[in-house]
């Protein structure tokens, strides 16, 4: 095996290697990258069982096919200590020596058999549901915030997405909750057929998140029995679906919350992170006393002293004193696309909604605190 390629363009696939790779050397082929060279592409493939990262190019110089695996995180520290845009030479010169040449850099790389690489074999549904890429990073980034860290509750560890339907039109819903708060945010498609309800998995979310981020153009979506696949461009992620049934989280959902709160969403994040800067624990509660035209925010440590300060809102009721967990709030109103942060709430115990004025299709459930 020898090929030569840019180093920019292989670094790039590597960086996204990076959060698939098994860091806890549980199988040591499980921390290395599989560097496959057939029919003039070069492939790259990186899996932790519950993840498959593919990638292929055509922009490399092949003089000898064939495969190998290495390291995937010293791989990818070498790159990126390797000058922008210089060209790299790679030849394999046993089965456990691949070497690596830049300019005045010589690398020798242990490593792996590829037999011992998994091998992947899905059948994936030929119909496939064409999601706008920004459109549905914009569904992930505001739902994930609220997935749960709880393992005994496996099923809330993702983003649950099914198909929901509203004015003759399909949505693609994304829902993610930890008992605490909700997010649910939902974007149009036009294919939904053979689509059945799925739990996607956290490390899978952040994973296309910053696939998303990095790259634009369309993204595929297509469903097997417990994976799923997504495509984008060269790249495609498959990912295990999470075994287990996703809470009836309609039911959590307010609809007698008739007090409405509208205050600056900016205003609201920095006047909570000044107040909590008294205590070390970032998700101390913050007490709101709201009143018609103003929102006195407090927080009260026993270790560190006490935060107090006010800013000015809207609200069409009476007083209200209410407490929340400092985080989620702040999570919550730096999804929210409006200027203006509108809360529905009934008393100071109560489920609480709110709601994005600009986006319609996303809404946030969070549950008071007692302090």
């Amino acid at each position: 095996m020898q090929f030569a390629i840019k180093r920019d363009i292989l670094l790039r696939s590597l960086t996204f290697v990076q959060g698939v790779v098994e860091k806890k050397n549980t199988l040591p082929i499980l921390s290395n990258v599989l560097i496959q060279l057939k029919e003039k592409k070069l492939s790259i493939i990186a899996t932790d069982l519950d993840i498959v990262f593919y990638d292929e190019t055509s922009d490399v110089v092949i003089s000898n096919e064939g495969s190998t695996t290495t390291s995937a995180a010293i791989l990818y520290d070498i790159l990126r200590k390797i000058p922008s845009n210089s060209e790299l030479k790679f030849e394999l010169k046993s089965e456990n020596k691949l070497r690596l040449q830049s300019e005045n850099s010589d690398f020798n790389l242990l490593c792996l058999p590829t037999d011992n690489f998994p091998t992947f074999t899905d059948v994936f549904e030929e119909n496939e549901i064409i999601l706008e890429n920004k459109k549905f990073l914009k569904l992930l980034n505001k739902t994930k915030i609220s997935i749960s860290n709880d393992d005994t509750r496996h099923y809330l560890n993702g983003v649950f997405l099914h198909i929901s339907e509203g004015s003759g039109r399909n949505f693609l819903t994304g829902v993610a909750t930890d008992s605490h708060r909700l997010s649910s945010s939902s974007i149009e498609v036009e294919e939904t057929s053979n689509f059945n309800p799925i739990i996607l998995p956290k490390k899978t979310v952040f994973q296309l998140c910053t696939l998303l981020t990095e790259n634009s153009g369309q993204l595929s979506m297509q469903i097997s029995d417990n994976k799923i696949k997504f495509s984008l461009g060269n790249m495609k992620l498959i990912s295990k679906v999470i075994d287990g049934k996703f809470p009836d989280y309609k039911k959590v959902v307010p609809t007698g919350n008739e007090k409405t709160l509208l205050v600056k969403g900016k205003d609201f994040i920095n006047s909570i992170e000044r107040v909590t800067s008294v205590s070390l624990d970032r998700k101390e509660g913050v007490k709101l006393n709201i009143n018609k035209d103003n929102i006195q925010l407090s927080v009260n440590s026993a270790n560190s002293g006490e935060g107090n300060e006010k800013i000015k809102a809207n609200f069409d009721s009476e007083n209200l004193n209410i407490s929340f967990n400092s985080k989620y709030l702040i999570d919550i109103a730096s999804e929210v696309e409006d200027s203006n942060l509108k809360m529905n709430l009934k008393d100071s115990v109560s489920p609480v909604l709110i709601q994005d004025i600009s986006d319609k299709n996303s809404y946030y459930v969070i549950m008071p605190m007692k302090i």
